[in-house]
């Protein structure tokens, strides 16, 4: 009989790309007995071979930390897995419920949660910083009841115990984001494109604003797809569209494969807050995955990959200017910015990439069925 797996989220959404796409898809293919539990309005369903358990998505965030957790950790139990994969820092009691159990449970660290309470619009500033303490101290307490931690950056990785913490980077599928019908490079119009979610902290504001400046000077246009954060309507004009700038909301895997296809550069000008600083920038290998350049903010986070990787340019995030400059260089220099493209792709596919990352997560489960629940 195949090992039964639970992951579990409250917060993500329901096919989100490392949950569903990455990690649940990996372990079904690899004979795992695979389910998600997570908030879902289209009922139970099964999809690539992993079973998806609806719960009822949460109308707000306090109904989400009051009900739908609970709902979660019920449908868990009643599972009655082998192992439970948990992917939210509110579900750490969670873990612990099951752990108490007698259950194999995994806590997997999508951030550095702690150092994102710096930009949590809906939290008033005073109490940004006892609230990462907070945050800190439940993850050091909770998941020291959790069998294995993964994490997905070197940097999380030291927060936690080294016996058992494993690092699964977030890294693109090779192949996921490629389109068949893309145009030639030096054929596609001058368009730039950004995918991911909103806000003032992930240059929302300063992406607009520098591409009306380059609007000014050349046919350029910018189309910004993703799921729109607490703060980032205000920066849209009308309805998010202009002659310059599209806003065309969340989009399927294919759908963005096809917006990369006939791209020419791709943005992600996060600010310099500590969550950003040494996180794993997944947006950046995706645009390198489909053979795109990169401007991207000039923060620790991005430089050690362009410094290796010649992929792109750096540019201060919060100046529109900069950013302005760059995207017109690179829409002047096709060649350049090809080849820049060119070695973001043979980056991902020697180095940056899920297929070699799947495997270290298959060896985790692997391990975790060997020690039981030691």
């Amino acid at each position: 009989m195949s090992c039964r797996v639970v992951h579990l989220t409250s917060v993500h959404r329901t096919f989100d790309i490392r949950i569903f796409h990455k990690e649940c898809r990996s372990l079904a293919m690899a004979g795992y007995d695979v389910t998600l539990i997570a908030p879902h309005d289209g009922g139970d369903i099964v999809r690539d071979g992993v079973k998806l358990r609806a719960v009822q998505p949460p109308r707000n965030r306090r109904e989400r930390l009051m009900r739908t957790v609970w709902l979660v950790y019920r449908a868990a139990v009643r599972e009655n897995a082998d192992i439970y994969h948990f992917h939210d820092p509110e579900l750490l009691p969670v873990g612990a419920l099951l752990r108490a159990r007698g259950k194999r449970v995994i806590y997997d660290v999508h951030e550095d949660y702690g150092g994102a309470m710096g930009g949590k619009a809906w939290l008033p500033s005073v109490l940004h910083g006892p609230a990462a303490v907070a945050v800190r101290l439940c993850e050091a307490v909770f998941s020291a009841a959790c069998n294995r931690v993964i994490a997905v950056t070197p940097k999380i990785a030291q927060k936690f115990r080294p016996g058992k913490t494993k690092i699964v980077q977030n890294y693109p599928w090779t192949q996921e984001l490629l389109c068949a019908q893309s145009r030639p490079y030096e054929k596609r119009d001058l368009l730039a494109v950004y995918v991911g979610a909103l806000g003032d902290a992930r240059g929302l504001k300063e992406m607009t604003e520098a591409m009306h400046l380059v609007a000014k000077k050349i046919p350029a246009k910018l189309v910004i797809a993703g799921q729109l954060r607490a703060g980032g309507r205000a920066t849209f004009k009308g309805d998010g569209n202009d002659e310059t700038v599209q806003y065309v909301g969340l989009l399927s895997r294919l759908q963005v494969a096809e917006l990369l296809g006939r791209a020419r550069i791709g943005l992600l000008l996060l600010h310099s807050l500590e969550n950003y600083l040494h996180a794993q920038p997944t947006k950046v290998f995706e645009y390198m995955s489909a053979g795109l350049p990169v401007l991207a903010s000039d923060i620790p986070a991005c430089r050690r990959i362009f410094e290796s990787s010649a992929c792109g340019l750096l540019v201060d995030p919060l100046n529109p200017e900069a950013i302005a400059s760059a995207l017109q260089w690179l829409f002047d220099h096709p060649a350049e910015a090809a080849e820049m493209g060119c070695n973001g792709q043979r980056a991902v596919a020697e180095k940056y990439n899920w297929e070699s990352e799947s495997q270290r997560l298959i060896a985790t489960y692997s391990e975790l069925q060997l020690v039981g629940t030691t």
